[in-house]
Parts: C-alpha cells; structure tokens; sequence
C-alpha cells in the first residue's frame, strides 16, 4: 500500500565539535550560511518537497533550533515600528515554514539511535531523514526525486554521491546493481566508513534517505557499530541484504551539494551560495578575482 509521505525527520543532536570554540553554547546547525542558519536551508528542502510535518531530534543546549521556528514578537514589534519590512519578513517567515516537532535523543548513541527516536511521532509511514550538514542546492532536485522512487518501488531509498576513491573512508558506502534507469542502482551492500582502501566501490551515502517504516524493527535489534555507536548504515545493510520490505535502492546524485560539516567546506559552502546571490554576488565577485589573484 502506497503512503502520501509527510514527514521529515532531522537529527540535529550532535555537539559539533569541529566547530569549537563557536559551538560551545550554539547549535552548529544554527552557523549561518551567508545569513540563514543551516538548519533553515535544510527544513525549506523537506518543506519543498512536500513534508511540511517535520520532527527535529535534538539534545542539551539545542533550545536556540526551537527558538529560531518559534516566534520572536519583541523583535518582530520592534522591526514593525521601524518600519523595516523586509527583515520582518525574513524573521515571519521562519515561524510558519512548518509544522515543527522536537524530542531529545538523551545518550548520544549514533545516527541510527537518532532516528529509533522518531519512531513515535512517524509511526508505521514511509519518511524522509535530512540530516543538518549537508545542503542540497534548490536548484537540483533530490528529495523530490527519492519520494517518487519510495513510491514506484514501495522502498527504501538512499541518496548516493560519486566520491574520490582516498575518501571513500569517510563515508558509508555502496555495492550496487544496475537497474533500468541510469542514476537509480539497487543496493546489495553497505559498510560504514571502510579501511583505506577496501571500499567495494565509490559511491558514498549522503544525507538524505526515504525510509520504509520497517527500518525501525532493524534498528531496534541493530548492535552498536563502528565508533561504538548504532550505525543507521548498518540497518539498512540488513534491509538491502535480506531484501526486507522492499530492499533498499540508491539515486546517484550529480548535483550541488555542500558539506557545512567540515570547516574547509562550510567555508566554500558560504562562499559558492554567496556568489550567486543578487544581492551579494555583483560586488563579492570581482573582488573574489582580486584577492585570488594577489594569492602566491
């Protein structure tokens, strides 16, 4: 039976520890990206794609995510009495994006343990999981795509990204099939982050999956994994290899995505996004060509 998916799970409990000192008393989903924090971009892909229900899995000193889709009626007086309209909608538009849901993950016990959190609130549907630190450009369709996928083939659904060969360790990782269609490939195997140089292929999970409400049964029996924690990976591992409601199929994404997980990359990231904007990009890019050039 075919569900109209609604919801949209985000885990967002993670210290951010690559981000210290500035994570120390703030969320690292809530650094800004040029000016909106990166949680945002992610709630307006599912909200994009259709999932306005969206249940944020969060832990201690996260109250400034809930805050940010809350309102904020003495600064949104006080942008009113200033008379500075475009502010005030930017700081609205926040609060009815979508209809946002909260619980704490407690122990920090990996990603799969993060999502057996959400089993409540999602029940027995197909949902999306994004994870915060990966942003899709709203120009490129995934999500979208992956739902349609969930639904054709009554699956689950992982979105799989071409990496080079020397950091296929730092991903989980594909073994795949070929299907009828160029970018859709049916996964026969995953591992979490391999050893250097046993990685059955290039083709490295991302973040964003369409899940089949029985990976909660998985996870649920799944034993702590790599780094000692319960590997989302390592779930649907068992549900592509016992082929368990439906397996687990992948769309190899070739478009824009921008890691904000890493500090090199959250750096490129504000830097790529910012370009093209058409408030900022006519004045940041000739200057960018300026300052490269006086690089040695």
């Amino acid at each position: 039976m075919a569900f109209q998916i609604t919801k949209a799970v985000i885990p967002a409990a993670g210290l951010g520890t690559r981000f210290l000192p500035a994570t120390k008393a703030m969320p690292k989903e809530m650094l800004p990206v040029v000016d909106k924090p990166a949680i945002q971009y992610v709630v307006e892909e599912a909200v994009a794609a259709g999932l306005h229900d969206v249940l944020m899995i969060t832990g201690r000193n996260k109250n400034a995510l809930e805050n940010h889709f809350d309102r904020m009626t003495e600064l949104e007086a006080t942008l009113e009495e200033k008379g500075d309209v475009d502010r005030l909608k930017k700081v609205e538009y926040s609060n009815d994006l979508a209809d946002m849901h909260y619980v704490r993950q407690g122990d920090p016990r990996g990603l799969g343990h993060a999502v057996l959190r959400a089993h409540m609130h999602v029940g027995r549907e197909p949902f999306a999981v994004l994870l915060g630190d990966d942003l899709i450009d709203e120009r490129d369709v995934l999500l979208s795509r992956m739902i349609s996928e969930q639904a054709a083939r009554n699956a689950s659904v992982i979105a799989l990204l071409e990496v080079e060969p020397e950091a296929a360790h730092l991903y989980g990782i594909a073994t795949v099939e070929a299907t009828e269609t160029e970018d859709i490939v049916r996964i026969t195997d995953l591992v979490e982050k391999p050893v250097n140089g046993t990685a059955p292929s290039n083709l490295a999970i991302i973040g964003r999956y369409v899940l089949q409400p029985e990976v909660f049964d998985v996870l649920e029996r799944t034993q702590p994994g790599k780094g000692g924690e319960i590997q989302l990976t390592d779930a649907l591992q068992v549900m592509a290899s016992e082929n368990i409601a439906g397996g687990v199929y992948g769309v190899v994404f070739r478009g824009r995505r921008y890691d904000t997980g890493d500090r090199l990359d959250y750096i490129k990231a504000i830097v790529q996004l910012a370009v093209e904007r058409h408030d900022l990009g006519p004045e940041l890019r000739p200057w960018l060509k300026q300052f490269a050039s006086s690089l040695d």
